[in-house]
């Protein structure tokens, strides 16, 4: 009968699976940092990932390193934000985000695992016309009635756009500028979101052909694995099991 894998296995899968979630967070708090200011109370977007890296209990030493390294203080000021359109499987659109110090790697990266899962690069602009960029605070009501006019109510209040029911969660929108107003509302109101943040949401879900899913899912899980990758937003009208 074999054996699974050992505790000492186990704790190292888990260890690299966090430094690589820690090295996205790194970078997106330098980028954050260069395209505003290093004081957080100050930057929107660096408060943003900061909150993040505390979530995913980043120690503030890593953090503040992070910072120093965006102000051009400590060897950061090669980082880029990079954003790449494209197609996967059944011609679904993705946008790829990236923070990187080599796009010529990036690229080349990005290519690469969309060319091994039947999907290609667009030019700019080919996909993001299908989508918005705005806020979205996420929270799990598991389809009760109550906690979800509990979340409409407290969200419309708070100036939001829009709360979708979906998959046992609903999804409070609104615009980027109003994002943070509408978080600390929600907070005040007592509320706790899963995961919020500023996202490009699709405009339209497709449906997604049983014989391409699998290959779709491999897709996001090795674009996603790549340390320069930060974020991947795509169209698909992904089942219940695997879209949580």
């Amino acid at each position: 009968m074999g054996r699974g894998p050992s505790i000492e296995g186990r704790k190292s899968a888990e260890d690299a699976k966090r430094a690589k979630v820690f090295t996205k967070l790194i970078r997106e708090i330098t980028v954050a940092t260069r395209a505003g200011v290093a004081d957080p109370a100050a930057n929107s977007r660096l408060r943003s990932a900061v909150d993040k890296a505390l979530s995913a209990n980043m120690t503030r030493d890593t953090i503040d390193r992070a910072i120093k390294r965006g102000s051009g203080a400590d060897g950061g000021a090669d980082m880029q934000e990079l954003r790449y359109e494209g197609y996967g499987p059944a011609g679904i659109a993705l946008i790829i985000e990236s923070f990187t110090d080599n796009p010529v790697r990036t690229v080349a990266e990005v290519r690469h695992v969309l060319a091994k899962h039947g999907g290609n690069l667009g030019t700019s602009g080919s996909v993001a016309f299908q989508f918005t960029r705005c806020g979205e605070l996420v929270f799990i009501t598991h389809g009760d009635a109550a906690a979800e006019e509990k979340v409409l109510e407290a969200a419309l209040e708070a100036g939001a756009d829009d709360v979708v029911n979906e998959n046992g969660e609903s999804v409070v929108l609104c615009a980027v500028e109003n994002f943070e107003a509408v978080q600390q509302a929600l907070v005040d109101a007592g509320l706790s979101a899963q995961h919020g943040g500023v996202v490009m949401r699709p405009n339209n879900r497709v449906a997604v052909p049983d014989d391409a899913l699998e290959s779709l899912l491999d897709l996001l899980e090795k674009l996603d694995a790549l340390d320069d990758v930060s974020d991947v937003s795509h169209n698909a009208l992904l089942p219940a099991e695997v879209a949580e």
